[in-house]
């Protein structure tokens, strides 16, 4: 009899049609340093600012507002802009669902409904979680653009074909690991019925992608549920060019460009399968 989770109906571990944006521990090790010398490097940078600016006599407000950079849903976006990192490691490893649900969006084609929930105590509110899920999923960038596939948000579970998941590094860890996937607190992944998103990469994305935080929330949407709906892992068709949506951008866009959507130009983009 298998052991009852507490995230939701149980799925059967199988970890062959679960996915993760996963690689090799030494890749993790130089990410993290990179980001530890990021960091080291934005506070010196930050020093040195606040420095001249007491010189100058006068200070930024406390709440002064960043400006977004435009493009931030499309292909590249330009260079990422600082974002928050103050969330917890660590929720309650029980999950608030979104209120209501949405339309039915898609052409023709298999209906899947989905549900969207928030891990509690993570200082996230699973309404706003829920509206951005939604609008990626509608957008005609995304998996409806094949016209042989409909979405729609539900609330109740039962009426739910997969579920949609924000949470921290050790509850996601934990989950994944339900699957046999191991993710060190740091990627999401996806088992059957369950797309896990990771709260530490919806807060920050990954150092040296080279696009807005929202692109980075984009893609990690579409490409968590591109497993959900069958699709596989990608690689980079050449330097330069956009980055599947298949793609493990997470680990690397090794030349090419960051992108969110499965669909361009109306027409799927793809690279070569990954064994």
């Amino acid at each position: 009899m298998m052991p009852s989770s507490p995230y939701g109906p149980p799925e059967p571990p199988d970890p062959s049609v679960g996915s993760a944006d996963e690689g090799v521990r030494p890749t993790l090790t130089r990410m993290r340093r990179r980001r530890r010398r990021a960091v080291l490097l934005g506070l010196l940078v930050l020093a040195t600012a606040v420095g001249v600016t007491v010189a100058r006599g006068g200070e930024e407000p406390a709440d002064a507002p960043v400006t977004p950079t435009d493009g931030g849903m499309g292909v590249g976006g330009g260079a990422a802009h600082p974002v928050p990192s103050d969330y917890p490691s660590v929720g309650a490893g029980r999950f608030t669902a979104a209120d209501g649900g949405t339309v039915v969006h898609g052409e023709d084609g298999p209906l899947r409904r989905y549900r969207v929930v928030v891990e509690r105590d993570s200082g996230q509110d699973a309404d706003a979680f829920a509206a951005r899920v939604d609008e990626v999923l509608a957008d005609p960038r995304s998996w409806i653009a094949s016209g042989e596939l409909r979405v729609q948000r539900v609330a109740d579970a039962r009426a739910a074909d997969f579920t949609i998941y924000l949470a921290t590094p050790v509850t996601s860890e934990r989950m994944c690991a339900e699957g046999g996937l191991t993710t060190e607190r740091y990627t999401s992944c996806r088992l059957p019925g369950r797309v896990i998103i990771n709260l530490a990469r919806w807060q920050e994305a990954v150092p040296d992608y080279g696009a807005p935080l929202e692109t980075y929330r984009t893609y990690v949407i579409n490409h968590e549920v591109g497993h959900e709906f069958g699709a596989e892992h990608e690689a980079c068709p050449g330097p330069g060019e956009p980055a599947p949506v298949m793609q493990q951008q997470t680990y690397g866009l090794h030349g090419c460009v960051a992108n969110a959507w499965p669909y361009l130009d109306g027409r799927r983009y793809a690279g070569d399968i990954v064994p």
